[in-house]
């Protein structure tokens, strides 16, 4: 799947350009306009989502500099609840917009600092106007998904929520049964058992509590038939479709110690539609660098960076404990075993993350240039 940048190329100082920084709320959004650093901000205020009066201040905005109104516009917010559809609807304008990793913009270090959102316009006013003069550092540009990209992510993510959704709620009837001193081992056949359940004085379970554990359980149901049904569309896409990222979720169920879920994810959230160019790029998106602190003669490592997608760094933990089950022939797995596992807890843990790096890369490098990770072993049936 393609994917857009949404870095800004450097606009040349001849170049009569408007810069636009926009504050989003839920209920109004704040405009900051500007041409060059020297002059003071314009700021509006204009209703949250209404594309109208944002064309209209952007009009006034061009007047009120004395811009031509073909004169190209630089637009930037940040990355949040509104997602990637401003950007498409900037772009579709001829606006150069740029959305910002939040976690990147740099920050006053003192104690106490003011916030509102007027400031944080006229902030991220002034780091566009210094990355638009090239200091990459200023901030770090979020990546946008094609509407395609981000659309395949809604079954896994859905999946995801139901799951957890399923454990509070067998967490919530387990934890009130317990209430009144019952436990029981399954759950399968609650609503049978509830009748015939009794409290350690040998009376039935109060009418309440046990209208409540029926709803729990018909909420508990529910959630298990989408997770079903989520699940056997799942299949039917694996089985059926020829989409390219698709077809890369079946490369990565062709390894021993991949599963389903495992494959999707990996693919849909991480490898399909990035566009990786190296090694260190992969391990810088699944948060899985190295960060360390150094100054004079003190250095503090402080373990992974946890910068990067939540979703692929959780997973790619768990993978690396099955990868080592189900690969121990391999070269990965050969690694792990002779630098780790004869130590303590605490040091096979460090050695998973650093497994889990090493074989997130392989994984990239086995998608992207069908390199099979070596030593590894296909699942039964599979040609090689």
């Amino acid at each position: 799947m393609p994917t857009m940048t949404t870095r800004s190329p450097l606009v040349s100082a001849a170049v009569p350009t408007l810069h636009l920084a926009l504050d989003l709320g839920n209920l109004r959004w704040d405009l900051a306009f500007t041409t060059t650093a020297g002059n003071p901000p314009r700021r509006r205020i204009c209703p949250a989502r209404d594309l109208a009066t944002l064309d209209r201040e952007l009009a006034r905005a061009k007047e009120h500099f004395h811009l031509p109104p073909n004169a190209p516009v630089v637009a930037c917010y940040e990355a949040g609840r509104d997602g990637f559809w401003l950007h498409r609807a900037l772009t579709a304008r001829g606006i150069d917009t740029t959305i910002i990793d939040s976690a990147s913009i740099e920050v006053n270090r003192r104690r106490r600092r003011d916030k509102s959102d007027r400031l944080d316009a006229a902030a991220l006013l002034t780091l566009q106007l210094r990355a638009a003069v090239g200091d990459r550092r200023s901030w770090h540009p979020v990546r946008v998904p094609t509407e395609a990209a981000e659309d395949w992510r809604q079954l896994h993510r859905e999946l995801a929520l139901l799951t957890r959704e399923r454990t509070r709620s067998r967490s919530r009837i387990k934890g009130l049964l317990a209430t009144q001193g019952l436990h029981l081992t399954t759950l399968r056949y609650l609503p049978a058992q509830l009748p015939r359940l009794h409290r350690w004085d040998g009376t039935p379970i109060p009418p309440r509590l046990h209208a409540r554990l029926e709803r729990e359980w018909q909420r508990l149901t529910l959630v298990l038939a989408q997770q079903r049904t989520l699940v056997a569309e799942r299949r039917v896409l694996l089985v059926r479709s020829n989409d390219p990222a698709v077809q890369q979720v079946r490369q990565l169920l062709a390894l021993r110690g991949i599963g389903e879920v495992s494959a999707w994810l990996y693919t849909l959230e991480f490898f399909a539609w990035r566009g990786f160019r190296n090694r260190r790029q992969v391990g810088a998106l699944a948060g899985l660098t190295n960060a360390r602190q150094s100054s004079g003669r003190v250095t503090r490592d402080l373990g992974i960076s946890k910068a990067g997608n939540v979703h692929v760094r959780s997973l790619a933990i768990e993978l690396a404990w099955s990868w080592l089950r189900h690969q121990p022939e391999s070269a990965l797995s050969q690694w792990y075993t002779e630098r780790f596992a004869a130590g303590g807890s605490r040091v096979r843990r460090i050695g998973i993350v650093a497994l889990a790096r090493k074989l997130l890369i392989a994984l990239w490098r086995y998608l992207e240039m069908g390199l099979l990770p070596t030593g590894a072993r296909l699942k039964p049936g599979v040609a090689t």
